[in-house]
Order: structure tokens, then C-alpha cells, then sequence
């Protein structure tokens, strides 16, 4: 279960750029294409690196960790997560429409997207926050619960911005700097002592959970493990290859 949550949190769920799409031959437009990257990245940048802290904060959540503890970290990740997302719409609707072909769509299908994925991770917050820390194994059964969920709005942060980071948009976007694979500044979190779960044992966190751990395991392990680098979805959320 936590290999899940942390494998859809380490891909569709990164603001990273590391594009790989083709170039349009017209190079009359490309300075405005570039700008248009320049402005985006420019305020995606925080918004990507807050993301990423908040992935990681899930991830890192000690072993020995109390539901008390994976609950709550779980809880506010998720929502500094919506709230990137609804700050990279708003960075995609400042930055204008993209000098490219469709342009005026795409723009509204990213800011769409961007927010309807913002709304989701908030609901899945909702559904960490009702869960009961004090009942081990309705809790780690509940956690299973947002596993499955996040995989879900994993698919949706990975279109989010696919079509926008493609051509000649998305080459220019992987050039600027505000859209690079940020470094986490997030330290992993130490807890008081371990809880003891159904039969004895700790509690998983995230990242313990991916190796085999407890009962409650962090929605931040449940997917198949994906690239350190994010997709289409991670411009959005954060991060793109």
C-alpha cells in the first residue's frame, strides 16, 4: 500500500520539466513562446518546490511513527498540494494565452484541469482528516481507502498539463529554470516512539510500508514506484518528462 501512495507521489504528483517533445520549425514566434515559458516558470517555481517539501514530508514520515502523526502529516501534504495546484492554475491564466497553435484552449483546459485536480486532492484531505488514529486497524484499512484515491488523482495531475508541455511550449518551459526538478528541503520527521498496531508492532509510515511495514501506512505509498522525474501532470502539479 505505501509503495502506492509514495510512487504517485514521486511522479504525477511533481512539478518537475524535463520535456522531450518536438519543436515547431517556425522560429519567428519562438521568442514569444519563450517569454511565454519565462512567465510561467517564474511563478511556478515556489509552487514546485512547496510541492515537492510536501511530498517529501509524507514520504519521510518516520517508521516508528503514531497514526497520530502519519494522519496529520498526510492531512496537511494534501493540502499543500491542492494548494499548488490552484497557484499553478493562476500562474497559467496570468501568463496569457501561449503563443502557440490552440493556444487559447490549452490554456483553458490546464486552468481547468490544474483546479478540478486541486478540488480532488482537498476531498482525499478530507478522507485522511475523518480517519480514526486511535482504531489501528480501521485506520490502516482507511489509508488503503486514499491509496486508491490517489492513484486516481494521479492520472488527473498527469494531464493536467500534458498537451501544454508538449511542441514547442512544453521544449521552452523545460528551459527555464522555475520549471526544473527542485531539491527538497524537507527533513525527515522524527516521532516520539512507535504505536502498537493490531498484534503487536508499529504503525507504517509511507516509506515503511513500502518495504513491508505496518498496519498504518501513509497514503504516500501505493503505486508503482515511477521516475524521479515527473510527467506532463508534474508542470501542473510540478513536474513533467
Amino acid at each position: 500500500m505505501n509503495k502506492k501512495l509514495v510512487a504517485a507521489l514521486s511522479s504525477g504528483a511533481v512539478l518537475v520539466l524535463v520535456l522531450s517533445g518536438c519543436s515547431d520549425d517556425g522560429e519567428d514566434d519562438r521568442g514569444k513562446v519563450d517569454a511565454w515559458a519565462k512567465t510561467f516558470c517564474d511563478q511556478a517555481k515556489p509552487q514546485i518546490q512547496k510541492r515537492a517539501d510536501a511530498q517529501q514530508t509524507i514520504i519521510s514520515t518516520a517508521a516508528d511513527g503514531k497514526p497520530a502523526d502519519v494522519q496529520a502529516a498526510d492531512s496537511k501534504a494534501f493540502q499543500d498540494i491542492a494548494d499548488t495546484d490552484r497557484a499553478l492554475a493562476k500562474a497559467v491564466q496570468d501568463a496569457g494565452v501561449p503563443p502557440v497553435e490552440n493556444g487559447e484552449k490549452l490554456q483553458q483546459d490546464a486552468v481547468k484541469e490544474l483546479n478540478s485536480t486541486a478540488t480532488a486532492y482537498e476531498n482525499l484531505k478530507k478522507r485522511v482528516t475523518a480517519l480514526d488514529p486511535n482504531d489501528q486497524q480501521k485506520f490502516a484499512e482507511g489509508l488503503q481507502g486514499v491509496a486508491d484515491g490517489l492513484k486516481r488523482i494521479e492520472k488527473m495531475d498527469q494531464d493536467a498539463l500534458a498537451k501544454l508541455q508538449s511542441g514547442e511550449l512544453g521544449q521552452a518551459m523545460a528551459k527555464q529554470p522555475g520549471c526544473q526538478k527542485p531539491k527538497t528541503s524537507v527533513a525527515p520527521t522524527k516521532t516520539s516512539g512507535p504505536a502498537a498496531k493490531p498484534g503487536g508492532g508499529t504503525s507504517a509510515s509511507p516509506s515503511a510500508a513500502a518495504s513491508g511495514g505496518g498496519a498504518a501506512a501513509s497514503p504516500a505509498a501505493s503505486a508503482k514506484p515511477s521516475d524521479a522525474s515527473a510527467k506532463p501532470s508534474a508542470t501542473a502539479s510540478g513536474a513533467s518528462e
